[in-house]
């Protein structure tokens, strides 16, 4: 495998940023890198061009790159300026990236100052165990494997701050532990209150732990990168305002966070069980990576494409933790060391959480008895790039039969050293959110989930779901955790019957078992324990899966596949039950080694709860912003009041971030996974809110066309001519009004039809019915509805046009009051407005006597065609709004005009009119003080 540069210069040149990749010993020198100033264009630079160094603050050194992003044209250059080791797998280190610098790319002015501060804040700031390994790491990775003692010294850093569950009262939580909290507990429990630096922390909901130790650093890398402030970017109308809050962001999401994980030497990204599979292990680092969690892959696109393989660093996002313990293959009875067991059992409860025990035979081979054997347990968790995001903003499956929240967790156990003298043990377990199309909101403590699209579209997604799984995985056993009462429920169901339908189409060897089990009824009064009931039922499937087992450098045994657990958010309920299946087959992999776990002194297994009670908290920071509820049970596999009240708070906690903090964080996630392009910054700073580029709007939009179709248009000899979904007010007769909504626009050689579309159910709610015999007037024209964004102001985009008709006998208007037990539709004629009548069916027509009204309109705006979805596969050139709207215009002018001619034999005749349907000046007339205020608070808030 071509090698990493460990360490990489960073410098400013005349033309461009410079990155000299270093070369390490016994490796060949790296070709630099030059990023040119005003754009992100990426080459190689000959050695004679790179700019001296010599002065102590021209450059500074960085342990990776991990990307380069460019927003409104301006590019940025992300790197690793602190790193910390937390493990060594298979002898060759893993560390966590603990701080960044962003360095702009725009002009040497600005390069040669970030450089400059940058360089010497990291003479200043950087902690000495940092100093320590950054001197060291170099020649610790010639040697085949690193010593242990290095490895136990670095993950204890990770959690030094957090006292024992077991001895700390709720008050210590909230005022110790107030980063698990997530930024609710910054600001409400801390004493300063909205501080200027916590106010600049503010970006990503899975940040980790900020604590006042950190906080300075993060302000100061900050101001060294030279990120601009708000006001230092008024005055450039093409950049986004949202672009200083979006660097803080990326500062917090790489760097405090504390959740992304690379190796110069080995793929992290794949289970043991799969490294025997890389097709060619001397190709470089990043094409052997698995894309699925390969977190900077999008923003390291420029490098890897102009093959700059020593500095494409991949990075993975989740958890890695790492301990050891010992075993005796003939444990001592009782009685003849009970003084002994007693003291292990006092200095566990001060074991930090990513360390190994302090028992006195750790790392000291020679005070082992002969019985006695030190083994190494590690943990890693993968979350997926496909549908990542946050909470209630990533619910469920998209098209492609990937789930939010998706984690593959692997449990390694190995000797210290790695010796493949010795098996190393490997099981692998999965997590992902129900998958169904269902959204949940996030302004309830319970929110209630709601089942989106068909049922057909449903299945279907989930069927390419489990397809992919096994194919990827092998066997599969469901666990379902969500309540079989209650608003959980109705989706539990769906997902059983789904799962019941899927293997009616299953072969008998490939059929998928589903195990449905209500933890919070089996676990009712906190008796957590009665997890237990489902291991029995579960450990036979557990066995017969089994694990990756490796000896002598080859794989002996692999697993046969894995079990998929979920509840709803797949967090605190998912780790618990996974914990005990992990620790059933660690009982089963010692005891194939000659151990018997159930003889041993240590009955408590602090070593292990707390290394799974990290991983929840890890995973639960980067999905929800705090850490993991029911954590306290999984640490001392105790349930108290405390614990009660602890996840009290961290539901309280998570209800904010839902509410306030997760919508820019999912936006800026998206657009560094590629998803979405920079526009996505503007239609957030619009209305506050963020789509999901997963689902495809385009298709959900087709769908509905096609689904009015077939329902609405009920005289088979009516020719359709075009469907769209447009925007209009939700009230009849109006052009504006409170709330907009997309609705589906019919046009037949008849008639045009208004349907008013549930977006979450698939159903048509209503529609109205215009015959183009009645039609007498189309105007089309500058539409704006609201003043409250540059994007709604914008004259150019906002357009749309109305359609007046006169009311007679043909049209009519329907609500659908179809519910999932009811049927029928209630047939209003709209040009009485007489008291309704119901029927069955869509056929037929209620014809009430005949009054004359004044002229009607139909309000229709057109959505926005420039989008930030990233879509593949799209071709041809997309139409402008306007294009759309004159073009609709046209054909209900020309159909309209047929319709009458036919009726009236009357000459044809102009009917379509350009002009202002809501000027700009009109609607700053009519935006009220409230609109704008709740904007305001909106984006004060939010952004």
């Amino acid at each position: 495998m071509p090698a990493i540069a460990r360490k990489v210069l960073i410098c400013a040149a005349i033309d461009g940023l410079i990155i000299q990749p270093l070369s390490t010993k016994g490796q060949r020198p790296f070709q630099p890198v030059r990023i040119r100033y005003g754009d992100s264009s990426i080459s190689a630079v000959p050695r004679d061009q790179i700019p001296d160094t010599s002065s102590p603050d021209s450059s500074f050194e960085a342990f990776g790159v991990i990307g380069l992003i460019t927003v409104s044209k301006l590019s940025y250059l992300i790197t690793i300026t602190r790193r910390q080791q937390v493990a060594q797998i298979f002898g060759f280190p893993v560390y966590v990236v603990t701080g960044v610098a962003i360095t702009p790319c725009n002009t040497k002015q600005e390069a040669d100052e970030s450089v400059h501060m940058m360089a010497n804040l990291l003479k200043r700031q950087v902690p000495n165990e940092e100093k320590e390994d950054a001197e060291s790491s170099d020649e610790d990775v010639e040697s085949s494997h690193t010593p242990l003692g290095e490895v136990e010294d670095a993950v204890g850093e990770q959690g030094k701050s957090r006292p024992d569950s077991s001895r700390s009262s709720v008050a210590e939580d909230v005022m110790r532990r107030r980063g698990s909290y997530g930024r609710f507990a910054q600001r409400w429990f801390s004493k300063s209150g909205w501080t200027m630096d916590q106010r600049r922390s503010l970006g990503l909901s899975i940040a980790g732990t900020i604590s006042p130790e950190t906080t300075a650093p993060l302000s100061s890398e900050l101001a060294a990168s030279k990120i601009p402030l708000e006001e230092d970017i008024s005055s450039q109308s093409h950049v986004t305002v949202l672009l200083p809050k979006l660097l803080r962001t990326m500062q917090v999401f790489f760097g405090s966070s504390r959740s992304f994980y690379f190796s110069y030497d080995l793929d992290l990204t794949r289970s043991t069980s799969q490294q025997a599979w890389i097709p060619n292990p001397e190709a470089p680092l990043h094409t052997q990576v698995d894309s699925s969690f390969f977190w900077n892959r999008h923003i390291l696109h420029g490098f890897m494409e102009t093959g700059q393989d020593s500095i494409s660093l991949p990075l993975m996002q989740g958890f890695i933790g790492q301990r050891t313990f010992v075993v005796d293959r003939d444990p001592p009875q009782m009685d003849e060391c009970a003084y002994e067991s007693m003291e292990l059992a006092d200095m566990s409860t001060s074991v930090p959480p990513t360390a190994s025990p302090p028992s006195r035979r750790v790392g000291n081979e020679d005070q082992l008895r002969p019985s006695e054997k030190t083994y190494l347990i590690t943990l890693l968790s993968r979350r997926s790039t496909q549908r990542a995001g946050l909470r209630y903003l990533r619910r469920g499956i998209n098209e492609d039969g990937f789930t939010a929240n998706m984690v593959e967790t692997e449990q390694i156990i190995s000797s210290t050293t790695w010796d493949h003298s010795s098996p190393i043990h490997s099981f692998v377990q999965i997590r992902g959110s129900i998958p169904l199309f269902f959204t949940q909101s996030a302004y309830s403590l319970k929110p209630v989930p709601v089942i989106q699209q068909s049922p057909e579209v449903n299945y279907r997604a989930c069927q390419r779901h489990f397809e992919r799984l096994r194919s990827n995985y092998g066997s599969l056993q469901i666990v379902n955790l969500v309540e079989k009462r209650g608003v959980e429920e109705p989706i539990g169901t769906q997902y059983e019957a789904n799962i019941t339908r899927l293997n009616e189409e299953l072969s008998d060897d490939n059929k998928i078992p589903f195990e449905w089990f209500d933890f919070h009824h089996a676990c009712r009064g906190m008796k957590f324990e009665n997890v237990s009931q489902l291991l029995i039922k579960l450990k036979g499937k557990l066995e017969q899966l089994g694990s990756t087992t490796e000896a002598d450098g080859k794989v002996t045994r692999r697993q046969a596949g894995v079990l998929r657990t979920n509840c709803m958010d797949c967090l605190d309920r998912t780790n618990v039950c996974q914990s005990s299946f992990a620790k059933h087959m660690l009982d089963l992999q010692l005891k194939a080694d000659g151990i018997d776990m159930s003889a041993q002194l240590d009955q408590e297994a602090m070593w292990f709860n707390t290394l799974w009670a990290d991983n929840g908290d890890a995973v639960s920071k980067q999905y929800a912003s705090t850490a993991a509820m029911k954590g306290d049970y999984t640490r001392t596999r105790k349930r108290d009041y405390r614990g009660a009240l602890n996840d009290l708070g961290l539901s309280l906690a998570r209800f904010y971030s839902g509410m306030v903090n997760d919508y820019f964080s999912q936006a800026a996630i998206d657009f560094l996974l590629g998803n979405a392009t920079e526009k996505i910054f503007d239609e957030f700073e619009s209305d506050m809110m963020t789509k999901d580029p997963a689902v495809s709007i385009a298709k959900m939009r087709q769908r509905a066309v096609e689904l009015c179709q077939k329902r609405v248009v009920a005289d088979a000899d009516e020719e359709i001519h075009g469907g769209w979904v447009l925007i209009s007010p939700n009230m009849a007769d109006v052009v504006k009004s409170w709330t907009m909504e997309e609705v589906v626009l019919l046009l037949t050689d008849a008639a045009l039809y208004l349907c008013r579309f549930d977006w979450d159910l698939d159903k048509v709610s209503s529609f109205e019915r215009v015959h183009l015999a009645n039609v007498t007037h189309v105007k089309f024209g500058t539409y704006i509805t609201s003043t409250v964004s540059p994007a709604h102001m914008d004259e150019v985009k906002n357009v749309g046009f109305v359609v007046s008709y006169q009311p007679g006998k043909s049209n009519v208007k329907r609500t659908n009051t179809r519910t999932l037990s009811t049927k029928g539709y209630i047939a209003t004629n709209s040009a009485s407005q007489e008291e309704a009548k119901t029927e069955v069916g869509l056929a037929g027509f209620f014809s009430p006597k005949s009054k004359p009204l004044a002229i009607r309109r139909l309000a229709f705006k057109a959505p926005y065609m420039d989008s930030s979805t990233v879509t593949s596969g799209t071709s041809g050139i997309q139409q402008t709004e306007l294009q759309q709207v004159m073009t609709i215009c046209a054909e209900i002018e020309r159909l309209a005009l047929e319709a009458q001619l036919r009726k009236e034999g009357d000459d044809e005749k102009n009917m379509v009119e350009k002009g202002e349907i809501i000027s700009l000046q009109e609607a700053k007339k009519n935006t009220g003080l409230l609109e704008q205020l709740g904007h305001s608070i909106k984006r004060l808030v939010w952004a």
